[in-house]
């Protein structure tokens, strides 16, 4: 009996963490996992703030239930377009889904805009949203699991040697014992340099660590960062780091210091040979600079799952490349939305009560 009741108790505290995880919220989960923060200042204490009457919404598969659980008695409008939204923008307290600056310009009423992409440069030419009379949130770290599978992925093909293979399947051809089979590549001990240590870069750096690469990385604000990435350097750093780097990973925000960063100077402060993969914005990388580096053998290889111009032309020169992969835009697709609709849920609950939000963009910053 005292063996059974010693079992027991010892169980106990098993049970209670248990207990505790599985009584966790999602949006609790969600923010221990991502480490996504509420804004510093409360909504209501933007000038215009009241408690919502209306909002519109952009259909993402939520139903009008689904909004009154979270917004009991206020107008949820929820649209297909943004030419929708525009015509029923009027009187709206919040616009949901678009930063777009005449559906801004027309609800006047609104102090409050939620994006679903992690991205909000297109968002900076909106004079309410850049003055601060309108909170901006997004989905900052929502999609990064997703994406950094996607440039793992992309990684592993590049040293494979995939697109290479791929392109000779139409022509049914079967390259064994060729210089293309010798040199493949195994990527662990290799070095890969990830721009831009955010939400999705540091999940890419885990995965690399993982599979045995040596991880590098630069943050914009510190040199800070998780113990599976062996240096962090600040921005400066970024072309002495890609000097040594088999694989350079671009993760970054599309802002003033970041647009054309990649061009002819970066490229050739990279290790010949090194492969280039972003899936951050394409006006980051000078299309033409990466074009001559890889043609020059100075890049390797290229994915690329964002291009400029976007979408890219079908005659463009990158599409015959045999050494590119092209992904149209679609890296954060497939298994994040769940987490787009706990963190809008939530949002639109703190809008209600008039507190902080979550992920909220700073205008000064562009992210």
């Amino acid at each position: 009996m005292n063996s059974l009741l010693h079992r027991a108790v010892s169980t106990l505290p098993v049970l209670l963490v248990a207990c505790s995880i599985s009584a966790q919220s999602p949006i609790d989960r969600l923010i221990e996992q991502t480490g996504i923060e509420a804004g510093a200042v409360p909504i209501r204490e933007i000038p215009g703030w009241r408690e919502p009457q209306k909002i519109v919404v952009r259909d993402i598969g939520l139903s009008q239930a689904d909004f009154g659980k979270a917004l009991p008695g206020v107008e949820v409008i929820i649209v297909g377009s943004q030419a929708e939204a525009i015509d029923n923008a009027a009187g709206a307290d919040a616009v949901i889904g678009w930063c777009d600056g005449e559906l801004v310009a027309t609800a006047k009423d609104a102090v409050w805009v939620q994006v679903y992409s992690a991205g909000a440069e297109r968002c900076m030419t909106v004079p309410r949203i850049v003055n601060g009379s309108v909170v901006l949130t997004n989905m900052q770290k929502m999609a990064s699991p997703v994406i950094a599978e996607h440039v793992i992925a992309l990684t592993l093909s590049l040293a494979r040697k995939l697109p290479e293979y791929s392109k000779n399947m139409p022509q049914g051809v079967w390259l064994d014992h060729t210089p293309l089979a010798e040199s493949m590549e195994s990527i662990a001990g290799k070095t890969m340099l990830v721009a831009g240590l955010g939400g999705i870069g540091t999940e890419v750096a885990q995965r690399a660590a993982a599979l045995g690469m040596r991880v590098v990385g630069t943050r914009r604000s510190s040199r800070e960062g998780p113990d599976f990435v062996e240096y962090v350097g600040l921005s400066d750093e970024l072309f002495e780091l890609a000097g040594r780097a088999d694989f350079i990973v671009n993760a970054l925000p599309l802002t003033a210091e970041t647009t054309g960063l990649y061009d002819q100077e970066f490229f050739m402060a990279a290790r010949r040979g090194a492969y280039f993969i972003n899936v951050g914005r394409g006006r980051s990388a000078v299309t033409d600079d990466l074009v001559a580096a890889l043609a020059s053998g100075q890049i390797a290889g290229a994915a690329l799952d964002v291009t400029d111009p976007e979408p890219l032309p079908a005659d463009h020169t990158l599409w015959q490349m045999d050494n590119v992969i092209i992904t149209p835009h679609v890296s954060s697709n497939g298994g994040n939305r769940v987490r787009h609709r706990i963190v809008l849920m939530d949002n639109l609950k703190r809008f209600k009560a008039g507190d902080a939000l979550l992920n909220v963009v700073d205008p000064a910053l562009g992210y």
